[in-house]
């Protein structure tokens, strides 16, 4: 059993590097980033790590891409653009998500929205570049 303060650094590292990018990663590429330094730490406890930053609000899943979840550290309502192409999701930070949109959700529920993620999937420039 690894010591509880090693056990809150890689934590605490995981949580640090899905917050210093915006490449919206899986756990295999969080795994990967701190391999290095942590040669100890496995693809089990990253993936246990995650599902308690989604349960805590602190990631969401931006959802399956290219049959693997994707995360984002961002988790104030934005949009997001997913190419099927090459599975790369880009935040769209100039497009709001209107608060009507809740509205009407709620109108049509009966209910009350916690949380709204919206995302576009479609080919992005860089592959219809290459078509």
């Amino acid at each position: 059993m690894e010591p509880r303060s090693k056990h809150f650094k890689k934590r605490e590292a995981i949580l640090n590097c899905l917050r210093s990018t915006t490449t919206h990663p899986s756990a295999e590429w969080v795994h990967a980033q701190l391999k290095a330094e942590y040669p100890d730490i496995s693809l089990g406890t990253v993936y246990r790590n995650l599902a308690l930053f989604k349960e805590q609000g602190l990631v969401i899943s931006v959802g399956t891409v290219g049959g693997v979840e994707r995360f984002d550290a961002d988790t104030e309502p934005h949009v997001h653009f997913i190419c099927r192409t090459c599975h790369k999701v880009d935040d769209l930070p100039g497009m709001i998500i209107p608060e009507s949109l809740t509205a009407d959700v709620n109108r049509h529920t009966g209910g009350r929205t916690e949380s709204c993620s919206l995302s576009f999937t479609g080919t992005c420039r860089e592959c219809l570049a290459h078509t």
